[in-house]
């Protein structure tokens, strides 16, 4: 199952040539690299909805953390944003 998750925005690059987005993005206790194309407006500190490593969509502190705990709580995150990659087999 695949889904969206919030997480914080800590900082956000912009490519000089391009334009395009990108920044690192904080669930929880996980740190990821996102693409933050799709929601070029977000500054750090903003909350945006990630699925498949590219931000869709910002949301308040309030409704992020509110997602967040409920993902906890049904053992999501671990599945979704796991310690370590998979290995190949």
């Amino acid at each position: 199952m695949c889904l969206g998750v919030p997480g914080e925005v800590l900082n956000v690059q912009r490519d000089p040539g391009s334009g395009l987005a990108r920044g690192e993005v904080r669930f929880g206790g996980i740190v990821k690299e996102v693409n933050l194309s799709y929601t070029p407006e977000v500054q750090p500190g903003d909350y945006v909805v990630v699925h498949v490593g590219f931000s869709i969509s910002r949301l308040n502190e309030a409704e992020a953390k509110k997602a967040l705990r409920y993902l906890n709580q049904i053992g999501a995150l671990s599945e979704q944003l796991p310690d370590e990659p998979p290995s190949p087999e």
